[in-house]
């Protein structure tokens, strides 16, 4: 598994561990990386395996697989209590390793995460050598088209996170990490963390952008099916109401990537509830 490892100038004592999302790795997290080494935190940046540089075997991915690796590497660099930070797909493997390791938890942030639904319930079930042809169409522009979707309006200086999906796909070769893309695909459908938020007990922020409407399959579904999903305004005041000891943050016109599309506010919001 890669990581980063940053050591803030004037430490304050306190580290972040980031998850990154589904289509990305540890790279789109530099701005975040930057702001919380400033102001003293060391900060801890996994690329998932199956993600980024790290390897991409062909095994059975699940979130309390990517839990325990995580927790290894905290333990091998002899860190025993975290912030934790998780964006998108990133939000569903916090709520898994604070389930599993509530002592190690100090705070918890959700930036718009996923799994706020039970997407099998109402995303066709796809078998997984079909989603393996879909994703080998990939290429840079149709992972360009899709990141779009993230922001209600495009930036070029965007297209540096369309290049580092693309870059980490070819690692070690196109064919592998494109399966191991299509492996953790199921990992989403079938490994649901909808029904355990209620059990989160650290303190917890959820930053929620009002125009995200992020649904894992969309592709998959009718225009009417798919207008009844992925509210993350109504999703994220469901999110606040499960957690007992929770703070929701609603940033309007922002989409499913607050750290990336309005760095400035996101950065004041999460440095305000960690000190």
């Amino acid at each position: 598994m890669a990581y980063m490892d940053v050591q803030p100038a004037k430490p304050n004592g306190q580290a972040v561990l980031l998850f990154h999302g589904k289509n990305f790795n540890g790279y789109y997290w530099k701005e975040v990386i930057a702001a919380l080494s400033n102001n003293g935190f060391r900060v801890v940046v996994p690329d998932q395996v199956g993600w980024g540089q790290s390897d991409k075997p062909n095994i059975h991915y699940s979130f309390p697989l990517l839990a325990a690796n995580t927790k290894k590497l905290l333990d091998t660099l002899g860190i025993t209590k975290v912030h934790v930070i998780g964006h998108s797909m990133g939000g569903m493997l916090a709520t898994r390793f604070a389930l599993m390791y509530p002592a190690t938890v100090n705070k918890l942030v959700y930036e718009d995460p996923i799994g706020l639904e039970d997407y099998k319930t109402f995303v066709p079930y796809q078998p997984l050598d079909s989603q393996y042809a879909n994703e080998l169409k990939a290429t840079y522009e149709s992972l360009k088209k899709y990141q779009q979707g993230y922001y209600p309006e495009w930036k070029p200086e965007y297209d540096q996170y369309v290049a580092a999906q693309y870059a980490a796909l070819q690692i070690p070769n196109f064919k592998e990490a494109t399966m191991a893309s299509a492996i953790t695909y199921e990992m989403i459908y079938n490994q649901p963390v909808v029904y355990e938020f209620k059990n989160i007990t650290q303190p917890t922020l959820i930053i929620i952008g009002q125009a995200d409407r992020t649904i894992v399959g969309k592709n998959l579904l009718s225009k009417e099916v798919a207008a009844q999903h992925g509210n993350y305004p109504a999703l994220g005041k469901w999110l606040h109401q499960q957690i007992n000891n929770s703070k929701l943050v609603e940033l309007e016109g922002v989409g499913h990537i607050a750290h990336i599309q309005v760095p400035d506010k996101f950065m004041s919001t999460v440095l305000s509830f960690l000190k």
